[in-house]
């Protein structure tokens, strides 16, 4: 996710702001420390302009 998130040139603070979570709750995704629910999970990857396969599913 965070690959993806710089690759859009965004932050952490701006990515939560789109998707509407604090900037904390970015940080423990992406160090994979929370589960998000399926909503934010589609939600951050409209944002993101990825597919739930590319963000989340671990290979």
């Amino acid at each position: 996710m965070k690959l993806a998130r710089v690759q859009k040139d965004l932050s952490q603070e701006q990515l939560a702001e789109v998707v509407g979570v604090t900037r904390q709750t970015i940080g423990l995704i992406e160090a994979g420390n929370y589960n998000p629910t399926l909503k934010l999970c589609i939600a951050i990857c409209k944002a993101l302009d990825r597919s739930l396969n590319d963000i989340f599913w671990e290979e």
